[in-house]
């Protein structure tokens, strides 16, 4: 507990993204990608598979899916692998900016409406308003797993 707590800290010095409450930038900020959604509301659920593969690779299936803007969709997730993996959903350079700290960090917890971590065998969900168009990223950001192919693209069109 002390380890990880120290990691906490020194993670909100070295990074103004962490220090300011979440991934997203800000207090509150809105996210290019969107909002936390109500479930209430989900015109579409998505089925996502972590897994690793025989020859290394790591995967989400599908890897690409697209949505409406101003949808609002519940994302399940199965980890059908056999070590840890999550989902992390935003912009492309908020993705890799979160690579580099989980890099320093990789038991970093996340507790944000954006990104799931699941065990081996676990399932978990995410609902999501997509507010804005555009192409964004979803990936795993435990060391290793995005350079092993385990990241995916979300296409978000306009109404």
């Amino acid at each position: 507990m002390k380890n990880y707590l120290m990691a906490l800290a020194l993670a909100a010095i070295a990074s103004p993204t962490l220090a300011s409450g979440n991934h997203a930038g800000g207090h509150g900020e809105k996210m290019a990608i969107g909002e936390p959604g109500d479930k209430a509301k989900a015109t579409q659920t998505i089925r996502v598979t972590m897994k690793e593969t025989d020859d290394g690779k790591m995967l989400f299936t599908p890897a690409v899916f697209n949505v409406r803007k101003g949808q609002t969709v519940k994302i399940a997730i199965k980890n059908a692998g056999t070590v840890n993996h999550e989902f992390v959903l935003d912009q492309e350079d908020k993705i890799l900016e979160h690579k580099k700290v989980m890099e320093k960090f990789p038991e970093m917890e996340h507790a944000d409406a954006n990104s799931i971590r699941l065990p081996a065998g676990q399932s978990g969900e995410i609902v999501w308003k997509f507010t804005t168009d555009g192409e964004f990223k979803f990936a795993c950001l435990i060391p290793g797993h995005y350079e092993a192919g385990m990241h995916g693209d979300v296409t978000v069109a306009g109404k």
